[in-house]
């Protein structure tokens, strides 16, 4: 779970300084493509987690 909101506020970071900095679009472009592989392995983790138990 650290690992997770680790990734995502380092995605945020980079995509403001990627937004602001001229000319550094770039790193609003990596930003974008760490979010969604975030959250694709969030939900892919979740996912599993959640198929692991038995229903009462």
């Amino acid at each position: 779970m650290v690992l997770i909101l680790a990734l995502v506020i380092v995605a945020i970071v980079l995509g403001i300084i990627g937004a602001v900095a001229h000319g550094w679009v770039f790193l609003l472009v990596i930003a974008i493509i760490l979010f969604v592989a975030d959250m694709a392995y969030a939900g892919i983790r979740w996912s599993r987690c959640s198929g692991r138990h038995p229903t009462r």
